[in-house]
């Protein structure tokens, strides 16, 4: 299948597929960045779906991490030691799912990141130098697919992602209710997904359609 005949998501989902297929992970996902929120583009399985979920939640993550520095971040054992330490609530929120180690890859180039490609295993371990060859393969291709359908978005007038960024947004209503900028009304987004055990997206919808107010009323 050609890029140009594929929906967005589509072919970075078969390269999620491929990635499982070659490497030692249970599951792999791939998110965009946007103005330093990431939105999920693809995912193997619900689980992979749910922690880069997680991760725009909490504003952390070895994701974020990974696209903040254009550089590979590997948490090879999130019940202990020092990625563990690295990111305590994503840690403890990813081995509650049955998760020990994440390795987030870098999508873009040195000039323009455009996501991050998530791998997950329920064991601890590194990769080897050839698997971390791979998966650099791999991320690589879903990079010429992102910025190919990308491209072609651009052509056609759309966005590369379906729906409306409905997080920034939300953001954009809770600056307007507290009178704040917009790095505390998204992390007032995020405080309040988290203590409730939502999504930021879900609450993001719910401010949206003005079925929650976090000012209280």
């Amino acid at each position: 299948m050609r890029p140009r005949d594929c929906r967005p998501g589509e072919l970075p989902a078969r390269l999620c597929a491929v990635a499982v297929e070659l490497l030692p992970v249970a599951g792999a996902s791939v998110s965009l960045c946007a103005d330093g929120v990431p939105l999920r583009l693809a995912a193997t399985d619900d689980l992979a779906a749910r922690l880069a979920d997680i991760q725009v939640t909490l504003g952390d993550g070895p994701g974020l991490r990974a696209a903040a520095s254009g550089t590979p971040v590997l948490a090879c054992d999130l019940n202990s030691g020092r990625d563990a330490r690295r990111w305590p609530v994503f840690a403890q929120q990813a081995t509650a799912a049955g998760v020990r180690a994440v390795y987030a890859l870098p999508l873009g180039t040195e000039r323009v990141r455009v996501g991050t490609l998530d791998l997950y295993r329920d064991s601890a371990g590194e990769l080897t130098p050839d698997e971390l060859w791979t998966a650099g393969c791999v991320a690589r291709l879903v990079t010429v697919s992102l910025m190919d359908l990308s491209r072609r978005a651009r052509l056609d007038g759309h966005g590369l992602v379906g729906e409306p960024d409905e997080i920034h947004q939300a953001a954009g209503m809770v600056m307007a209710q507290l009178g704040i900028g917009p790095d505390d009304a998204l992390a007032r987004l995020r405080a309040h997904a988290f203590a409730h055990g939502r999504t930021v997206l879900v609450v993001a919808r719910e401010v949206l359609g003005r079925r929650s107010r976090l000012d209280g009323e």
